[in-house]
């Protein structure tokens, strides 16, 4: 009896027949019966406590004789919808719509910390963290081509190409455990107040990246000579596997105080050994001397340059990719238009300052003189120097001509095709 009375009162049975109906409507008025009329005295509805509860219909006023008519009419009357189970819950919309939103972001997060690529040529490493390959000793870094990294070309600069040279340097040292407080100084340089300069580099350039594309940058170090130490690169196109470029350095040891060339102490040397790699440059050096060059010997001279605050590193000079900058500054326009830059050979004689005043001078080779636009190489001899005649650097830059398809972007073709 309890079961069906709790059914009953979530889903209502239908009267089997129209008995059944009449007989409902007559507890109706035997319901009814249990209300007194109102009293004059009091003004206050008097209700039986026993009574029960009408049925939510409308029922015919007291006192009046129902007929089978009137019943047949008051069916026809709408009502309130009868209760059950389900319209007495509450309205769970805005709960459902709440945790959905909830769902599909969490979603969203997991596929960020979950993301892989679904091309072989999108970026491998796509936070730039780098590794350490080879027993060790080779650090491997990706980097991918940013829309700001390249040139009038579609191509990177070599400015570009450089600064993840240094990158990857400066990551190597970290990912090693071997960075101090110093700008890429191990903890015993830092003691000591020891930092890296670079004395000679050498670049070769085979083909340059474009817009998009991912390079895979490799390093390395090795001894050279007492008190200086080789670093090496190899810069490859991650999809191919194709050398793009090949750079060789060496540096020495400088006092950061008294601005002076240091030997390298055998605590440093303990420290940096365990990491050299014992193999050949991987640029052949080129011995030839870079001559020094005048006003009178320049072709091309720029003059008033100064650096600015964003272009001096953490150890107060000026960071060595900007020499490039300037240097080629002065370089003739007419190769820069018609050729690219194929090797660069740079001798760094003297830091330069934030206050420094620098003129950059060009000489090119006796081959291209007046024939500039000639589809052939060009060699250019260069030098940077203060306005009191100091050197800073001394380079040399070898130009190829550029592709045809890279003249088509600015409205020329070359010469020879002419």
């Amino acid at each position: 009896m309890v079961a069906t009375a709790a059914a009953s009162s979530f889903f209502p049975v239908p009267s089997p027949s129209g008995d059944a109906k009449a007989s409902k409507y007559g507890s109706v008025s035997a319901s009814l019966g249990g209300i007194k009329s109102k009293s004059a005295s009091s003004g206050a509805l008097q209700v039986n406590t026993n009574a029960q509860a009408p049925p939510n219909i409308i029922a015919p006023p007291v006192g009046l004789t129902t007929s089978m008519e009137t019943l047949k009419n008051e069916d026809v009357v709408s009502s309130p919808a009868p209760r059950t189970f389900i319209n007495q819950l509450p309205d769970w919309s805005m709960l459902l719509a709440a945790i959905t939103t909830m769902f599909l972001a969490a979603e969203k997060q997991w596929m960020m910390l979950d993301w892989k690529p679904k091309r072989p040529d999108m970026l491998i490493d796509p936070f730039g963290i780098g590794r350490i390959v080879q027993d060790g000793l080779v650090f491997r870094q990706n980097f991918s081509i940013r829309s700001y990294e390249i040139g009038a070309d579609r191509t990177a600069s070599i400015e570009t190409l450089m600064n993840h040279l240094q990158e990857t340097a400066l990551n190597h040292v970290k990912t090693a455990g071997l960075l101090g407080d110093g700008f890429g100084a191990t903890p015993e340089m830092s003691k000591r107040n020891l930092i890296w300069v670079v004395t000679r580099m050498q670049i070769l350039a085979d083909r340059y990246p474009t817009w998009g594309d991912v390079v895979q940058v490799d390093t390395w170090v090795s001894a050279s000579g007492k008190n200086g130490m080789r670093r090496d690169w190899l810069v490859r196109d991650a999809k191919t596997g194709e050398t793009l470029t090949r750079a060789s350095s060496v540096w020495v040891m400088m006092n950061k105080v008294t601005r002076r060339l240091s030997k390298i102490p055998e605590e440093v040397r303990g420290e940096i050994e365990p990491y050299f790699l014992t193999s050949d440059p991987v640029v052949n050096e080129d011995s030839r001397k870079l001559p020094k060059i005048d006003d009178n010997t320049a072709d091309y001279i720029r003059k008033s340059l100064a650096p600015r605050w964003n272009d001096l590193d953490v150890n107060q000079h000026v960071n060595n990719v900007k020499y490039i900058g300037w240097i080629l500054d002065s370089a003739p326009p007419p190769i820069l238009e018609s050729h690219e830059l194929a090797a660069i050979t740079l001798e760094y004689r003297r830091e330069c300052g934030r206050d420094s005043k620098l003129q950059s001078l060009t000489a090119v080779s006796d081959t291209g003189i007046g024939n500039l636009g000639n589809p052939g190489e060009v060699e250019c001899q260069h030098l940077l120097r203060l306005e009191d005649g100091a050197e800073i650097v001394r380079g040399r830059t070898e130009w190829r001509p550029k592709y045809a398809n890279n003249f088509g972007i600015m409205g020329q073709i070359p010469v020879e095709s002419a």
